[in-house]
């Protein structure tokens, strides 16, 4: 932003009790630049610029010294490599990565059943959307699921942004959103049935949603960065369709348009999103129905030897069985997540029951005992 006379300038001021040391530090050793100093006969206050951030050392001020984060593209170059650094004047200097690689934390596998009737709390996150957690243990930090709604439609108060995730899911269950996406034309409405695969840094932006609009969100891994873009509009100006972020193409999967096809456990069909391939196998996405013909026929137990499993029930009833668990009677807005080699059977399913299965990776075995 360019300075005019009459613009603001913002600065933060940081104590100091020997300003000649301070100086040395902050110039010499993190790079900044001095600006201004005064009085000349006798310094007490000097004005340094640098790494974008403009700093105030003023000898005899009473604030605490602070923690100064230094993010750069070459950590090594700065300080002689030095990570944690403390200046003279006490303030606390950590330089680390501008854009740290994404980690992907072990999965830390468990047998988890989450139902809307134990009244999870519904928490007001970004952009005033309540989110509901799915898996409060996160799996060790490998995934986090929430179940979202905006109770009241119209504009959403949301701007360009983007997520600095591996895999990221909207599956819309009720109502409908518009999105706008980089890349991919003008908005874009989610209805029920539908469903996003938001690449990994897609620019995007919600607009607008129906009353009681309610989606599935999946991410991996549980905790990643959200960053507002200022300098993105959109819609941009080029339709790509075939671009890809990361190796990722985005996806908007339309239900209606679906097929379904034999599920990997027997008595079931499936409808594939086609998320599997637009993500290189990183992960599939199905709906999930049982077969009319089967309903009476026991559902055989089964095994998976996949990473995550979760699943989230869209309507009907279903008993799910598990190897040394008490059965849990699922009913619509609950979810489960199923470890590899646990031995479980979906069992008495109702004729509309419907699931929304969520798997990584996307291709995996399924053992039938």
């Amino acid at each position: 932003m360019t300075e005019s006379r009459n613009s603001a300038r913002a600065e933060m001021r940081l104590p100091s009790q020997d300003l000649r040391a301070d100086l040395a530090f902050f110039t010499r050793t993190l790079g900044f630049r001095l600006d201004t100093i005064y009085p000349a006969d006798n310094p007490e206050v000097a004005v340094l610029s640098g790494h974008g951030l403009r700093l105030r050392l003023q000898v005899g001020a009473t604030e605490a010294p602070g923690t100064l984060r230094l993010l750069t593209d070459a950590p090594d170059e700065v300080a002689a490599g030095a990570r944690l650094l403390t200046a003279p004047n006490g303030t606390r200097v950590e330089i680390d990565d501008l854009n740290p690689p994404l980690v992907l934390p072990p999965t830390e596998h468990a047998f988890v059943v989450r139902r809307l009737a134990d009244q999870a709390p519904w928490i007001i996150g970004r952009a005033g959307m309540h989110y509901r957690d799915l898996v409060p243990s996160r799996l060790g930090g490998a995934v986090i699921a929430s179940h979202i709604r905006i109770p009241d439609g119209g504009p959403v108060p949301d701007m360009v942004h983007y997520h600095k995730v591996g895999f990221q899911l909207i599956f819309c269950i009720k109502g409908w959103v518009d999105v706008v996406y980089e890349d991919q034309g003008p908005k874009i409405r989610l209805t029920a049935g539908d469903c996003f695969i938001q690449p990994p840094e897609i620019r995007h932006r919600v607009l607008e949603a129906s009353d009681g609009i309610e989606v599935i969100e999946i991410g991996v891994p549980a905790e990643h960065v959200t960053e507002i873009d200022h300098e993105m509009t959109l819609p941009t100006p080029h339709l790509r369709p075939d671009r890809e972020w990361q190796g990722q193409r985005f996806v908007h999967n339309i239900g209606a348009e679906g097929q379904f096809r034999p599920f990997r456990i027997p008595g079931f069909e499936a409808r594939d999103t086609t998320i599997c391939a637009n993500t290189q196998g990183v992960a599939s996405v199905m709906v999930v129905r049982p077969l009319s013909n089967a309903m009476g026929t026991p559902a055989p137990w089964t095994r998976h030897g996949g990473d995550i499993l979760f699943t989230f029930v869209m309507a009907g009833h279903l008993l799910l069985e598990g190897e040394g668990k008490a059965p849990f009677r699922l009913s619509p807005g609950d979810a489960f997540v199923v470890p590899p080699g646990m031995a479980t059977r979906y069992a008495d399913p109702t004729e509309d029951l419907e699931l929304l299965e969520v798997s990584l990776p996307g291709v995996f075995a399924t053992e039938r005992l």
